[in-house]
Protein backbone atom coordinates (compact mmCIF):
# COMPACT_ATOMS: atom_id res chain seq x y z
CA UNK A 1 0.00 0.00 0.00
CA UNK A 2 2.70 2.49 1.07
CA UNK A 3 4.80 1.88 -1.86
CA UNK A 4 2.13 2.34 -4.44
CA UNK A 5 1.00 5.58 -2.83
CA UNK A 6 5.30 6.44 -2.85
CA UNK A 7 5.47 5.21 -6.86
CA UNK A 8 2.22 7.17 -7.10
CA UNK A 9 3.33 10.47 -5.35
CA UNK A 10 6.45 10.87 -6.86
CA UNK A 11 5.73 9.53 -10.55
CA UNK A 12 7.56 11.79 -12.82
CA UNK A 13 4.40 13.53 -14.92
CA UNK A 14 3.28 15.00 -11.62
CA UNK A 15 6.57 16.70 -10.95
CA UNK A 16 7.83 17.43 -14.48
CA UNK A 17 7.23 18.65 -17.98
CA UNK A 18 6.67 16.12 -20.25
CA UNK A 19 9.85 14.60 -21.79
CA UNK A 20 11.98 15.41 -19.10
CA UNK A 21 12.46 13.10 -15.47
CA UNK A 22 14.27 12.52 -12.19
CA UNK A 23 17.13 11.22 -14.42
CA UNK A 24 17.76 14.72 -15.54
CA UNK A 25 18.37 15.65 -12.04
CA UNK A 26 21.19 12.79 -11.09
CA UNK A 27 24.85 14.46 -10.49
CA UNK A 28 27.28 14.15 -13.09
CA UNK A 29 30.21 15.65 -14.60
CA UNK A 30 31.03 17.60 -11.16
CA UNK A 31 27.61 19.20 -11.62
CA UNK A 32 25.14 18.91 -8.56
CA UNK A 33 21.48 19.33 -8.06
CA UNK A 34 18.35 19.74 -5.99
CA UNK A 35 17.21 16.71 -4.67
CA UNK A 36 14.13 16.08 -2.53
CA UNK A 37 16.22 14.12 0.19
CA UNK A 38 18.28 17.00 0.83
CA UNK A 39 14.95 18.55 2.33
CA UNK A 40 15.62 16.19 5.66
CA UNK A 41 18.14 18.56 6.60
CA UNK A 42 16.00 20.96 7.32
CA UNK A 43 14.65 19.06 10.09
CA UNK A 44 18.02 19.52 12.83
CA UNK A 45 18.40 22.85 11.43
CA UNK A 46 14.57 23.97 12.95
CA UNK A 47 16.00 22.22 15.99
CA UNK A 48 18.69 24.47 16.42
CA UNK A 49 16.70 27.77 15.76
CA UNK A 50 14.53 26.59 18.76
CA UNK A 51 17.52 25.82 21.01
CA UNK A 52 19.01 29.39 19.51
CA UNK A 53 16.13 31.74 19.93
CA UNK A 54 15.71 30.40 23.91
CA UNK A 55 19.59 31.26 24.19
CA UNK A 56 19.03 34.58 22.56
CA UNK A 57 16.10 35.49 24.24
CA UNK A 58 17.57 35.50 27.41
CA UNK A 59 20.93 36.89 27.05
CA UNK A 60 20.12 39.17 24.15
CA UNK A 61 16.73 40.40 23.81
CA UNK A 62 16.14 41.00 27.69
CA UNK A 63 18.97 42.64 28.22
CA UNK A 64 18.13 44.97 24.96
CA UNK A 65 14.20 45.71 26.52
CA UNK A 66 15.84 46.60 29.62
CA UNK A 67 18.32 48.82 28.17
CA UNK A 68 15.30 50.63 26.06
CA UNK A 69 13.22 50.92 28.71
CA UNK A 70 9.96 47.98 28.11
CA UNK A 71 8.20 48.20 31.29
CA UNK A 72 5.82 45.46 32.24
CA UNK A 73 2.48 46.55 33.19
CA UNK A 74 1.71 45.15 36.61
CA UNK A 75 -1.71 43.18 36.65
CA UNK A 76 -4.01 42.01 39.24
CA UNK A 77 -4.40 38.64 40.25
CA UNK A 78 -7.66 37.53 40.58
CA UNK A 79 -8.67 35.85 43.95
CA UNK A 80 -9.21 31.94 43.49
CA UNK A 81 -12.87 31.65 42.46
CA UNK A 82 -13.36 27.21 41.52
CA UNK A 83 -16.92 28.40 39.97
CA UNK A 84 -15.93 31.18 38.12
CA UNK A 85 -12.26 29.20 36.96
CA UNK A 86 -14.53 26.26 35.86
CA UNK A 87 -16.18 28.47 33.44
CA UNK A 88 -13.77 30.71 31.74
CA UNK A 89 -11.62 27.41 31.22
CA UNK A 90 -14.43 25.23 29.78
CA UNK A 91 -17.22 27.52 28.47
CA UNK A 92 -16.43 31.19 27.65
CA UNK A 93 -13.46 34.12 28.57
CA UNK A 94 -16.50 36.25 28.28
CA UNK A 95 -20.06 35.04 29.55
CA UNK A 96 -23.07 37.36 28.22
CA UNK A 97 -25.44 38.92 30.16
CA UNK A 98 -27.51 35.48 31.29
CA UNK A 99 -24.34 33.38 32.35
CA UNK A 100 -23.64 36.25 34.43
CA UNK A 101 -26.42 36.47 36.44
CA UNK A 102 -26.41 32.90 36.68
CA UNK A 103 -22.75 33.22 37.89
CA UNK A 104 -24.01 35.77 40.55
CA UNK A 105 -26.39 33.02 42.06
CA UNK A 106 -24.00 30.39 42.34
CA UNK A 107 -21.08 32.83 43.51
CA UNK A 108 -23.12 35.11 45.40
CA UNK A 109 -20.98 38.05 43.87
CA UNK A 110 -22.35 41.32 42.21
CA UNK A 111 -22.66 41.28 38.78
CA UNK A 112 -19.99 44.27 38.71
CA UNK A 113 -17.35 41.82 40.80
CA UNK A 114 -18.09 39.39 38.22
CA UNK A 115 -17.83 41.00 35.29
CA UNK A 116 -14.10 42.80 36.91
CA UNK A 117 -13.02 38.93 37.92
CA UNK A 118 -13.27 37.54 33.98
CA UNK A 119 -11.43 40.91 32.98
CA UNK A 120 -9.02 40.50 35.18
CA UNK A 121 -8.57 36.58 34.32
CA UNK A 122 -8.47 37.45 30.36
CA UNK A 123 -5.43 39.94 31.19
CA UNK A 124 -4.16 37.46 33.26
CA UNK A 125 -3.98 34.70 30.24
CA UNK A 126 -2.05 38.06 27.59
CA UNK A 127 1.40 37.74 26.91
CA UNK A 128 3.57 39.99 28.78
CA UNK A 129 5.37 43.27 26.92
CA UNK A 130 8.50 41.38 27.11
CA UNK A 131 7.49 38.09 26.04
CA UNK A 132 5.97 39.96 22.84
CA UNK A 133 9.73 42.17 22.54
CA UNK A 134 11.58 39.16 22.79
CA UNK A 135 9.84 37.42 20.22
CA UNK A 136 9.71 40.45 17.42
CA UNK A 137 13.91 40.67 18.29
CA UNK A 138 14.35 37.51 17.20
CA UNK A 139 11.74 37.66 14.29
CA UNK A 140 13.85 41.17 13.39
CA UNK A 141 17.22 39.60 14.05
CA UNK A 142 16.44 37.04 11.40
CA UNK A 143 14.61 38.66 8.86
CA UNK A 144 17.40 40.95 8.91
CA UNK A 145 20.60 38.62 8.19
CA UNK A 146 18.19 36.54 6.52
CA UNK A 147 17.52 39.64 3.66
CA UNK A 148 21.35 40.66 3.98
CA UNK A 149 22.40 36.85 2.96
CA UNK A 150 19.76 36.48 0.32
CA UNK A 151 20.59 39.54 -1.54
CA UNK A 152 24.70 38.80 -1.29
CA UNK A 153 23.78 35.26 -2.46
CA UNK A 154 21.73 36.81 -5.33
CA UNK A 155 23.47 40.17 -6.20
CA UNK A 156 25.60 38.96 -8.91
CA UNK A 157 23.13 36.98 -10.55
CA UNK A 158 21.36 37.55 -14.05
CA UNK A 159 17.81 36.37 -13.00
CA UNK A 160 17.85 38.88 -9.97
CA UNK A 161 17.90 41.32 -13.23
CA UNK A 162 15.97 39.69 -15.77
CA UNK A 163 13.51 36.99 -14.42
CA UNK A 164 13.35 35.22 -17.87
CA UNK A 165 16.74 34.01 -16.87
CA UNK A 166 15.36 32.08 -14.00
CA UNK A 167 14.06 29.28 -16.60
CA UNK A 168 17.26 29.05 -18.72
CA UNK A 169 18.32 25.63 -19.08
CA UNK A 170 15.29 24.72 -16.98
CA UNK A 171 14.73 22.18 -15.30
CA UNK A 172 18.88 21.06 -15.50
CA UNK A 173 19.89 23.65 -13.07
CA UNK A 174 23.21 23.86 -11.52
CA UNK A 175 22.82 23.48 -7.37
CA UNK A 176 25.07 26.52 -5.83
CA UNK A 177 26.21 26.39 -2.17
CA UNK A 178 24.87 29.69 -1.51
CA UNK A 179 21.37 28.24 -2.24
CA UNK A 180 21.51 25.27 -0.56
CA UNK A 181 21.99 26.80 2.35
CA UNK A 182 19.58 29.48 1.57
CA UNK A 183 17.35 27.33 1.08
CA UNK A 184 17.73 24.85 4.35
CA UNK A 185 18.31 28.08 6.52
CA UNK A 186 14.61 29.57 5.34
CA UNK A 187 12.80 26.04 5.75
CA UNK A 188 14.26 25.13 9.67
CA UNK A 189 13.35 28.41 10.61
CA UNK A 190 9.54 28.33 8.93
CA UNK A 191 9.41 24.84 10.66
CA UNK A 192 11.05 26.42 14.08
CA UNK A 193 7.74 28.65 13.68
CA UNK A 194 5.36 26.29 12.92
CA UNK A 195 6.37 24.24 15.88
CA UNK A 196 6.61 27.17 18.30
CA UNK A 197 3.53 29.07 17.53
CA UNK A 198 1.34 27.64 20.10
CA UNK A 199 3.59 29.08 22.88
CA UNK A 200 4.32 32.53 20.77
CA UNK A 201 1.87 35.06 21.20
CA UNK A 202 -1.83 34.35 19.73
CA UNK A 203 -3.02 36.97 17.79
CA UNK A 204 -6.23 37.53 15.77
CA UNK A 205 -4.86 36.63 12.25
CA UNK A 206 -3.68 33.26 13.81
CA UNK A 207 -5.26 31.23 11.58
CA UNK A 208 -4.11 33.20 8.48
CA UNK A 209 -0.65 32.61 10.49
CA UNK A 210 -0.79 29.40 10.00
CA UNK A 211 -1.87 28.74 6.57
CA UNK A 212 0.79 31.34 5.80
CA UNK A 213 3.71 29.05 7.50
CA UNK A 214 1.91 26.04 5.72
CA UNK A 215 2.17 27.21 2.76
CA UNK A 216 5.61 28.63 2.80
CA UNK A 217 6.84 25.49 3.87
CA UNK A 218 4.88 23.82 1.08
CA UNK A 219 6.42 26.38 -1.57
CA UNK A 220 9.71 25.80 -0.49
CA UNK A 221 10.31 22.25 -0.68
CA UNK A 222 8.31 21.98 -3.86
CA UNK A 223 10.46 24.43 -5.48
CA UNK A 224 13.55 22.60 -4.28
CA UNK A 225 12.30 19.24 -5.58
CA UNK A 226 10.80 20.36 -8.96
CA UNK A 227 14.59 22.54 -9.37
CA UNK A 228 12.24 26.03 -9.30
CA UNK A 229 15.00 27.09 -7.02
CA UNK A 230 15.98 30.72 -9.16
CA UNK A 231 12.19 31.63 -8.75
CA UNK A 232 12.45 30.59 -5.29
CA UNK A 233 15.30 32.74 -3.87
CA UNK A 234 13.69 35.63 -5.40
CA UNK A 235 10.49 35.03 -3.97
CA UNK A 236 12.34 34.41 -0.44
CA UNK A 237 13.96 37.86 -1.18
CA UNK A 238 10.95 39.86 -1.89
CA UNK A 239 9.47 38.02 1.04
CA UNK A 240 12.19 39.12 3.59
CA UNK A 241 12.43 42.69 2.12
CA UNK A 242 9.88 44.20 4.55
CA UNK A 243 9.29 41.75 7.64
CA UNK A 244 12.58 43.05 9.25
CA UNK A 245 10.42 46.95 9.67
CA UNK A 246 7.53 45.90 10.92
CA UNK A 247 9.70 43.57 13.62
CA UNK A 248 11.62 46.54 14.58
CA UNK A 249 7.92 48.50 15.03
CA UNK A 250 7.06 46.24 17.41
CA UNK A 251 10.12 46.57 19.32
CA UNK A 252 10.12 50.54 19.52
CA UNK A 253 6.21 49.80 19.84
CA UNK A 254 6.71 47.37 23.17
CA UNK A 255 9.26 50.28 24.59
CA UNK A 256 7.30 53.11 24.16
CA UNK A 257 9.12 55.15 21.52
CA UNK A 258 6.19 56.57 19.81
CA UNK A 259 7.53 58.54 16.95
CA UNK A 260 10.13 55.54 16.25
CA UNK A 261 7.63 53.33 16.01
CA UNK A 262 5.17 55.38 13.71
CA UNK A 263 7.76 56.52 11.37
CA UNK A 264 9.49 52.65 10.85
CA UNK A 265 5.92 51.36 10.33
CA UNK A 266 5.40 53.76 7.59
CA UNK A 267 8.54 52.73 5.68
CA UNK A 268 7.54 49.44 6.80
CA UNK A 269 3.92 50.10 5.27
CA UNK A 270 5.41 51.20 1.71
CA UNK A 271 8.01 48.69 1.11
CA UNK A 272 5.36 45.95 2.03
CA UNK A 273 3.19 47.35 -0.41
CA UNK A 274 5.60 48.15 -3.19
CA UNK A 275 6.99 44.18 -2.68
CA UNK A 276 3.82 42.37 -1.90
CA UNK A 277 1.10 44.24 -3.56
CA UNK A 278 3.27 44.96 -7.31
CA UNK A 279 6.79 42.97 -7.37
CA UNK A 280 5.23 39.69 -6.23
CA UNK A 281 2.37 39.54 -8.40
CA UNK A 282 2.92 41.83 -11.84
CA UNK A 283 6.93 40.15 -11.74
CA UNK A 284 7.41 36.80 -9.90
CA UNK A 285 3.95 35.53 -10.50
CA UNK A 286 3.97 36.96 -13.64
CA UNK A 287 7.13 35.09 -14.36
CA UNK A 288 5.93 31.80 -13.17
CA UNK A 289 2.75 32.00 -14.90
CA UNK A 290 3.57 33.04 -18.45
CA UNK A 291 7.00 32.06 -19.42
CA UNK A 292 7.16 28.42 -18.26
CA UNK A 293 4.42 27.40 -21.00
CA UNK A 294 6.50 29.21 -23.65
CA UNK A 295 9.21 26.17 -23.32
CA UNK A 296 6.75 23.45 -22.12
CA UNK A 297 3.04 22.28 -21.46
CA UNK A 298 1.74 23.02 -18.62
CA UNK A 299 1.71 20.28 -16.26
CA UNK A 300 0.58 19.37 -12.06
CA UNK A 301 3.27 20.56 -10.26
CA UNK A 302 3.32 24.21 -12.68
CA UNK A 303 -0.42 24.85 -11.58
CA UNK A 304 0.56 23.21 -7.84
CA UNK A 305 3.29 25.58 -7.61
CA UNK A 306 1.25 29.17 -9.03
CA UNK A 307 -1.80 27.63 -6.94
CA UNK A 308 0.78 28.31 -3.83
CA UNK A 309 1.84 31.74 -5.13
CA UNK A 310 -2.04 32.62 -5.30
CA UNK A 311 -2.88 31.65 -1.39
CA UNK A 312 -0.03 34.07 -0.32
CA UNK A 313 -0.86 36.83 -2.67
CA UNK A 314 -4.42 36.59 -0.94
CA UNK A 315 -3.01 36.83 2.63
CA UNK A 316 -1.00 39.70 1.40
CA UNK A 317 -4.02 41.22 0.93
CA UNK A 318 -5.64 40.97 3.83
CA UNK A 319 -2.34 41.82 5.56
CA UNK A 320 -2.20 45.13 3.30
CA UNK A 321 -5.84 46.05 4.66
CA UNK A 322 -4.88 46.35 7.93
CA UNK A 323 -1.66 48.17 7.39
CA UNK A 324 -3.37 50.99 4.97
CA UNK A 325 -5.91 51.23 7.81
CA UNK A 326 -3.45 51.61 10.39
CA UNK A 327 -1.16 53.90 8.12
CA UNK A 328 -4.27 56.15 7.40
CA UNK A 329 -5.00 56.16 10.60
CA UNK A 330 -1.20 57.71 11.71
CA UNK A 331 -1.36 60.43 9.10
CA UNK A 332 -4.78 61.69 9.11
CA UNK A 333 -5.24 61.67 13.19
CA UNK A 334 -1.53 61.48 14.15
CA UNK A 335 -2.57 58.01 16.74
CA UNK A 336 -0.37 55.93 17.75
CA UNK A 337 0.49 52.75 15.71
CA UNK A 338 -1.07 50.02 16.99
CA UNK A 339 -1.33 46.44 15.96
CA UNK A 340 -4.73 45.15 15.24
CA UNK A 341 -4.08 42.13 15.77
CA UNK A 342 -3.08 41.79 18.93
CA UNK A 343 -5.19 42.03 22.23
CA UNK A 344 -5.50 44.80 24.57
CA UNK A 345 -5.53 44.89 28.25
CA UNK A 346 -8.46 45.68 29.60
CA UNK A 347 -9.15 48.08 32.10
CA UNK A 348 -11.65 48.31 35.22
CA UNK A 349 -14.14 50.60 35.47
CA UNK A 350 -12.76 52.52 38.54
CA UNK A 351 -9.03 52.90 36.33
CA UNK A 352 -11.27 54.15 33.48
CA UNK A 353 -12.97 57.08 35.91
CA UNK A 354 -9.63 57.89 37.22
CA UNK A 355 -8.15 58.24 33.92
CA UNK A 356 -11.50 60.34 32.49
CA UNK A 357 -10.71 62.70 35.77
CA UNK A 358 -7.41 63.19 34.95
CA UNK A 359 -8.48 64.44 31.85
CA UNK A 360 -11.40 66.57 32.63
CA UNK A 361 -8.81 67.96 35.75
CA UNK A 362 -6.33 68.72 32.51
CA UNK A 363 -9.20 70.65 30.81
CA UNK A 364 -11.11 72.11 33.21
CA UNK A 365 -8.82 72.52 36.66
CA UNK A 366 -9.85 70.92 39.63
CA UNK A 367 -13.57 69.38 40.04
CA UNK A 368 -15.80 68.88 42.67
CA UNK A 369 -19.04 67.35 42.46
CA UNK A 370 -18.89 67.82 38.87
CA UNK A 371 -18.32 71.16 38.88
CA UNK A 372 -15.50 73.30 38.22
CA UNK A 373 -13.54 74.80 41.59
CA UNK A 374 -13.42 78.57 41.58
CA UNK A 375 -10.50 79.84 43.31
CA UNK A 376 -11.55 82.68 45.02
CA UNK A 377 -8.17 83.05 47.57
CA UNK A 378 -7.00 85.85 45.28
CA UNK A 379 -5.97 89.28 46.18
CA UNK A 380 -7.85 92.17 44.68
CA UNK A 381 -6.44 95.11 43.70
CA UNK A 382 -7.53 98.58 45.12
Amino acid sequence: MLSRLSDWFWQEQLWFPKGLGWADLEDRDGRVYAKPQDLWVALPIALIFLIIRQIFERTVATPLASLLGVKETVRLQVPHNPTLESYYCNISKNPKQTPIASLCKQTGFSERQVQRWFRRRRNQDRPSLLKRFREASWRFTFYLLAFIAGLAALIDKPWLYDLKEMWQGFPVLTLLPSQYWYYMIELGFYGSLLVSVASDVKRKDFKEQIVHHVATILLISFSWCVNYIRAGTLIMLVHDSSDYFLESAKMFNYAGWRNACNYIFIVFAAVFIISRLVIFPFWIIYCTWIYPVTMYEPFFGYYFFNGLLMVLQCLHIFWAVLIIRMAIRFLTHNEKVDDERSDKDETDESEEEEEQAKKDMRKNGPVQNGHTVHNNNHSKIE
